[in-house]
């Protein structure tokens, strides 16, 4: 039997998750952001609230590397059209090869 365990975060510093927080909204406001792909994505599945909080873990993260390894930070680039544009053609290959077998 599944018990479902609590998702508020009570442990740890409460002004830098306030301020991840705030910072988490922030780039969910960015126009055609990395940020804001991840929020909208985690955000259909599990709720504003823990998508805002992820946000603001992954900018933890980012700064933490950025930090440690004295480089500036590059935002992952966007590849949906890429991938889509790939299960497109893979698509059309796969009707092709089943007109093929029919005919």
């Amino acid at each position: 039997m599944l018990v479902k365990k609590s998702s508020k975060t009570i442990k740890g510093n409460q002004h830098l998750r306030a301020s991840l927080t705030e910072c988490g909204w922030g780039a969910t406001r960015k126009k055609d952001g990395f940020l804001k792909r991840k929020y909208y994505s985690i955000a259909a599945r599990r709720g504003k609230k823990k998508a805002l909080f992820a946000v603001g873990h992954k900018i933890l993260v980012a700064s933490y590397f950025i930090l440690r390894n004295l480089e500036p930070y590059k935002e992952p680039a966007d590849r949906s059209k890429e991938m889509k544009q790939k299960q497109i053609e893979s698509l059309k290959r796969r009707i092709l090869d089943l007109e093929s077998s029919i005919a």
